[in-house]
Parts: C-alpha cells; structure tokens; sequence
C-alpha cells in the first residue's frame, strides 16, 4: 500500500502517483480510464490502444457512448428481466 498527501496546485488538488503509475506501465501521454466504484473506490486503467477498421469513422463512438449513458438505466434494467 502506497500513502500520499493530496496537496494544493494552484485552484485544484492534486495527488503524485509516480510509483503507481509506473506499475501500471503509464507514460507520458497516455490517456487514463478513472472511475469511482460503488465503494467509493478509485479505480484507474490504461485506456487499451486500438485501431479502427477503415470503414468506422471515429464519430461511431461518440454516438455510442452518448446512447450508451442516454439509456444506461434501461440497458441495466434489461438484466432483472
């Protein structure tokens, strides 16, 4: 278990998770996946590099991912049924 400080930069908090990150492998420049668990839990990934297929535009996951939180609620209540 690692410990740190949250500490003031400037208007915002700020937390050094050097050795963290390089378990994880993270370099400058890659873009981290955050969340907050029902546990209040902060779980951070590595967003997976992919490549899309010639034929999908990168508009395709903007819209997925607005109608995916659009009807997050029921897409979930499809699993009590």
């Amino acid at each position: 278990m690692i410990r740190r400080k949250v500490i003031q930069s400037g208007n915002s908090l700020s937390l050094n998770m050097t050795e963290v990150l390089k378990k994880i492998d993270a370099k400058k420049g890659d873009t981290m996946v955050i969340e907050v668990n029902e546990n209040n839990e902060i779980v951070i990934k590595k967003q997976a590099e992919y490549e899309l297929p010639k034929n999908v535009s990168n508009d395709f996951f903007k819209v997925l991912e607005r109608n995916l939180n659009d009807y997050d609620k029921t897409i979930k209540g499809l699993i009590d049924r």
